[in-house]
């Protein structure tokens, strides 16, 4: 049976195996716990971890006092490793982490690309893990999972494809444009589960009524677009969806102009979560649709420092000059859920008893309620997700929330409009 002790030669990749670890932490002299966490600074994934610093430098600050345990003060230290955008760097970084560092806890965010390596680290090595920034399918059954058994260390808190699908139709249903709609699905875990029949979007935009022009799987940063291009304009379509990172849909985009393909609506999940990345499309970032999965109206508070949603994103615009970005939320989550546990494990030298207090979690933070009990696979519990639309708003380009039927208590803050 590996253990923790055990080198996990991951999944996405095949690492060098450093010596086995032998002994135990000696827990009762140093009182403390280490926390883990991974996400892609650099490379093409970056914009999901661009308020990382802003958020774990705050966080210190909350855990500079220790944490309290069953009576005891715990001090807390966060180690950081850069996945570097890519799945076998997180693999590696996560396995250092488990052997080289021993963190008694890991935290991962920012799409499948990151969180799938590291939590199959911590399952192999039996390290308590909780990840977040993925929608939950491409997480759980990208890794295999069984939802008649579920796995024994890793949990995650995200929203779903049956959820993104519930907004973009939304959206779309608010626009009046015709039903035939543009598919981009790359090959990887979020394209091959967006992309999927049965799973992901074709199935469910079917039941709905409209027709998914879908040209099969392109390789991720790729620079030709024009068989798609040519496929969604030769079928008439509306609407164009996908799941993209943000160099693709730069690249797509900017062919579609000089192809002559202008479609009315722009839904895609991934490449525009950003305001650096639209703005870097100019006059044509006015008027994109995504998903919204946090916001500064977000009606929700840390359960660490009190703040609103509100008061988060305006905080990070204060220490940083740049607009708040969506990822601002969930990383703070992740340490708040991190916090929790810390306080309610029976056994802190004990990871199943870490393990045993993530399952047992039920806890409002400032991106809703965490509550694994609640499903819908074991593992996985959801979060809210409403619809946004970039729209122009003096020099810059605001998110507005424009969609909001399954979350009515997000508030609206725009309207939907047709690209020009």
């Amino acid at each position: 049976m590996p253990t923790r002790r055990t080198f996990l030669a991951g999944t996405a990749a095949t690492v060098a195996a450093p010596a086995i670890l032998t002994g135990t932490r000696a827990y009762a002299q140093s009182k403390t716990l280490k926390l883990g966490f991974v996400s892609p600074k650099t490379g093409p994934l970056a914009g999901f971890a661009e308020a990382d610093d802003y958020i774990i430098e705050n966080i210190k600050k909350t855990f500079a006092g220790g944490l309290q345990n069953n009576g005891s003060d715990w001090n807390v230290e966060i180690h950081y490793r850069d996945s570097q955008s890519n799945p076998n760097r997180a693999a590696e970084v996560a396995a250092d982490l488990i052997l080289g560092e021993e963190v008694d806890i890991m935290l991962a965010a920012a799409t499948p690309d990151t969180t799938n390596p590291v939590a199959d680290q911590c399952e192999i090595n039996e390290v308590p893990c909780i990840t977040t920034d993925a929608p939950w399918q491409p997480y759980f059954f990208g890794r295999g999972g069984n939802p008649a058994e579920g796995f024994q260390s890793t949990y995650h808190f995200f929203w779903g494809l049956e959820d993104v699908i519930g907004v973009f139709l939304d959206m779309w249903g608010q626009s009046g444009v015709a039903k035939k709609v543009g598919g981009l699905f790359p090959n990887d875990a979020d394209g091959n589960a967006w992309g999927d029949a049965k799973l992901g979007l074709p199935s469910a935009l079917g039941a709905a009524g409209y027709e998914l022009i879908d040209p099969g799987r392109y390789q991720p940063l790729s620079d030709d677009f024009s068989n798609q291009i040519a496929a969604f304009r030769d079928a008439g379509c509306e609407i164009v969806t996908g799941v993209m990172i943000p160099p693709d849909f730069a690249t797509f985009w900017a062919q579609a102009a000089q192809q002559g393909f202008n479609p009315k609506v722009a839904t895609i999940g991934k490449a525009i979560l950003f305001p650096s990345v639209v703005e870097s499309l100019g006059e044509r970032g006015d008027g994109l649709t995504s998903e919204v999965w946090w916001s500064p109206n977000h009606p929700f508070n840390s359960s660490l420092t009190q703040a609103s949603a509100k008061d988060l994103a305006d905080g990070y615009t204060a220490a940083t000059g740049r607009p708040w970005t969506q990822p601002i939320g969930f990383k703070h989550a992740l340490f708040e859920v991190a916090a929790d546990v810390i306080s309610r494990a029976e056994d802190l030298e004990d990871p199943q008893a870490i393990t045993a207090a993530i399952a047992a979690t039920n806890l409002d933070t400032i991106v809703g309620n965490v509550n694994w009990s609640n499903g819908p696979v074991p593992n996985v519990t959801k979060t809210p997700l409403v619809g946004g639309q970039w729209q122009r708003d003096g020099d810059t380009l605001d998110l507005k929330i424009v969609a909001n039927a399954q979350q009515p208590d997000i508030p609206l803050t725009g309207e939907l409009k047709l690209l020009n």
